[in-house]
């Protein structure tokens, strides 16, 4: 297989900014491969909590189909050869890759607020790992950076089990959220030839 790091020129218009995000050439298949478990997570997640009676207001049901979708399809767009190609090109570095990351403090955030009735020692801990994680992570090249992430997501697993009580319903944010962004995001991979 051919190793390809030259992602075509984005599209124009709307098209241009969904290439942006997606990187461009995405491939019919990548999309799918995206969308219907992302779909699915979200259905899935918004029927287990109604029908095990959370409690959930109307905007906790949003917020949470919203982080489903999210993180379900970060972790697979993050790593498909289309997202690697585009978003470890030339000029995309530390302070890109880092900065990706620290914008997704929105998801702690609003799960500490909005589920966790304003656990802030919660967004602390979850945010200030994540960070420190993707600065260790994006400092090292080669060989030794997935499975440093693949580490730092263990880590973020015995977290979301042992540090903090379960969030009834998103069970399941924290291993997502760290693999979205330790493992698919920052992780250089080689971009193979569509």
């Amino acid at each position: 297989m051919q190793i390809d790091w030259n992602p075509p020129e984005p599209r124009t218009g709307l098209a241009g900014q969904w290439d942006r995000f997606m990187g461009p050439g995405l491939r019919p298949a990548e999309l799918w491969l995206i969308l219907l478990p992302s779909l699915a997570m979200t259905v899935g997640v918004l029927v287990y909590a109604y029908t095990q009676n959370l409690g959930w207001t109307a905007v906790q049901f949003l917020i949470a189909a919203i982080l489903a979708f999210d993180l379900t399809g970060g972790v697979i767009t993050n790593a498909t050869t289309t997202a690697k190609r585009w978003y470890h090109r030339p000029g995309q570095g530390m302070k890109e890759h880092v900065g990706f990351t620290a914008v997704h403090f929105i998801h702690p955030l609003l799960v500490a607020w909005l589920f966790r009735g304003g656990d802030w020692t919660y967004f602390v801990v979850v945010y200030g790992y994540l960070m420190g994680a993707a600065v260790v992570i994006e400092r090292l090249e080669g060989g030794l950076q997935r499975p440093l992430a693949m580490l730092f997501w263990q880590g973020g697993v015995l977290i979301s089990l042992y540090a903090f009580t379960a969030t009834p319903g998103l069970e399941w944010f924290l291993p997502f959220f760290y693999a979205k962004l330790l493992v698919s995001h920052l992780v250089k991979e080689a971009p193979f030839a569509l």
